[in-house]
């Protein structure tokens, strides 16, 4: 088997990382966790999704991709100028909805439907705020968060952070969730039923 192989690219999808690369934005979604969010998404059809920490779009293709026609999903960044590239490359997609906000003050407002899915690729989510979003996370809902596995990009201390979450991840006892030591590190959790 081999994983470099990644068929089926969102058709947005070269598009986004050719703007990602213009623009020097250095957080770019990982193609390997683009591939598990579309796979995992595809098994929860009708559903609702949520996606803290849009950035330029790349994982969003991914979701979007996976999604059926009667699925839905939030995606909420801070930052502007994101959003309003994210609007531009996915103008018309009626089951999206981008929202510029601070996600932890979001988090603490929210108080629509409880999601099929959660990925938390910022740090409201992940954390902060993290038993509020795991609050939101259905009975049988996924909830995926990536950049365990120690990236150039962090800052001095920052292991300390990741080795706190994921220890508090796993004294949980309503979370059953698997830890992968692949693409950048990944760890998949499911609310128990």
């Amino acid at each position: 088997m081999n994983d470099s192989i990644i068929l089926n690219k969102p058709t947005i999808h070269s598009e986004i990382e050719k703007k990602s690369q213009e623009i020097g934005f250095t957080m770019p979604s990982d193609l390997y966790v683009g591939t598990l969010l579309k796979t995992l998404i595809t098994s929860k059809p009708k559903s609702n999704l949520l996606e803290l920490g849009t950035g330029i779009g790349l994982s969003l293709s991914w979701m979007l991709d996976g999604m059926d026609a009667e699925s839905k999903i939030t995606s909420v960044d801070n930052d502007p100028e994101l959003i309003e590239m994210a609007k531009h490359h996915f103008s018309g997609e009626s089951r999206l909805q981008l929202i510029n906000a601070d996600a932890s003050q979001w988090i603490k407002e929210y108080q629509g439907a409880k999601f099929d899915l959660i990925f938390a690729d910022a740090w409201p989510g992940k954390y902060s705020e993290l038993d509020l979003v795991l609050d939101l996370l259905k009975t049988g809902g996924f909830y995926i968060i990536d950049d365990m596995m120690a990236q150039p990009n962090w800052p001095d201390g920052h292991q300390k952070n990741v080795d706190k979450l994921i220890e508090y991840l796993e004294d949980r006892n309503d979370l059953n969730l698997t830890k992968m030591n692949w693409s950048t590190g990944i760890i998949i959790a499911v609310k128990k039923y």
